[in-house]
């Protein structure tokens, strides 16, 4: 993490990449909320230096390449909020009420039909997930330790390509996995 001296930040606030976008966001680890525009508080001159100088296009080459990079994994997931997820709103509706308990039963549901082969992750995941990685087919691209959230990553590695992990809770909501590579 770097230090809010140089960053221009408020304590507790970091910049984060987003996997789906490869993007630059605000993190706040104390209150896990995620934001695209600065907190309020930020020294907007210090960071526009710091975001001009780590974060420009230019400083940003996260590899999406086919052969990846040494140490990182690409899976895709299917992702359900719940209302204690962190942020209990997607793409797909703006405000989510279910309960944990109703998402885990959607996602068991989608769970068998991915078992029985009658349908992929990324099918269902195309309109069912309540990640913006939906358009891609619930496609995160690489990723390597550190990256996510723990849970989700040990999951992510601990699984083979092409294999899909069982239901997997992070603060995000809950998640069905697939390693891709």
């Amino acid at each position: 993490m770097v230090s809010p001296d140089t960053t221009g930040l408020p304590s507790g606030w970091e910049i984060r990449i987003s996997n789906s976008k490869n993007l630059p966001y605000y993190f706040n680890a104390d209150t896990k909320e995620s934001r695209w525009e600065p907190p309020e508080g930020s020294d907007t001159n210090k960071l526009k230096e710091h975001m001009s100088t780590h974060h420009s296009s230019a400083g940003i080459n996260r590899s999406t390449a086919a052969n990846g990079s040494e140490g990182k994994i690409r899976a895709a997931h299917l992702l359900i909020k719940h209302n204690g997820s962190r942020r209990p709103s997607s793409w797909r509706e703006s405000k989510i009420t279910r309960s944990k308990e109703e998402a885990r039963e959607i996602l068991q549901a989608h769970e068998a039909q991915i078992k029985s082969g009658e349908k992929t992750l990324g099918d269902i995941a195309t309109s069912e997930s309540d990640c913006s990685s939906a358009r891609k087919r619930g496609d995160l691209g690489f990723f390597g330790q550190g990256d996510m959230q723990k849970e989700f990553e040990e999951a992510s590695f601990a699984l083979q390509p092409g294999e899909v992990s069982g239901i997997i809770e992070t603060a995000s909501g809950l998640h069905l996995i697939q390693r891709i590579e």
